[in-house]
């Protein structure tokens, strides 16, 4: 009697952990984590360019002192991109999302002006520290966009689980602070190529 009262409690028990497992109670916290891992990346990448741009600057400042004005902008642009602080609670924040994401797209537009100005100038498109900083830049301004749609990616999942059954139960009671997170989209002008005008 005893060997089938505990037979009942274990299964009782592995009904109960399927159930609670298959639940979805998990789903919103892990969701959340992965958007919050994702959007790391993209402030890592970010970063990453903001450190190259110093470097690119002095370079091309080297070669192409005539062009000092494109220079200030891209030295203004990135200031601007780097000295609000932007952390975790910016991804559900719309107003400082749109803050973070327009500084980013103008320091994106100063460096595309920057990278047009060297097409012009044969002895600059020759300095081999030009050449490898601008291939670094390059590969970041790739990295950022892969960044961007994996975090968009991730983001649209975790909203549309707070936003449909069973989930959106969770999300109405156990998880009722979690808010939906923001999207990247498109920096105003972004369709435009750069103008660089001599």
């Amino acid at each position: 009697m005893a060997l089938r009262a505990r037979m009942a409690a274990v299964a009782m028990l592995g009904v109960a952990a399927t159930t609670v497992s298959g639940c979805g109670y998990n789903t919103i916290p892990t969701q959340e984590e992965a958007a919050r891992a994702a959007w790391a990346e993209v402030q890592t990448q970010y970063q990453r360019r903001a450190d190259l741009v110093p470097n690119l600057v002095a370079t091309v400042k080297g070669a192409a002192a005539q062009e000092q004005t494109v220079l200030t902008e891209v030295t203004k642009a990135r200031a601007s991109a780097t000295q609000p602080k932007f952390d975790a609670s910016t991804i559900t924040d719309p107003q400082k999302f749109q803050e973070f994401q327009a500084a980013q797209g103008e320091l994106g537009m100063a460096l595309g002006r920057l990278m047009r100005i060297q097409e012009s100038y044969p002895e600059l498109r020759s300095l081999e520290g030009f050449t490898a900083l601008q291939s670094q830049l390059e590969g970041t301004e790739n990295r950022i966009a892969i960044a961007r749609r994996d975090y968009n990616q991730a983001v649209q999942t975790y909203n549309t689980t707070l936003r449909t059954f069973p989930s959106v139960i969770w999300a109405k009671t156990a998880f009722a602070s979690s808010q939906p997170m923001q999207m990247f989209q498109a920096t105003a002008g972004a369709d435009k190529s750069p103008e660089v005008k001599f």
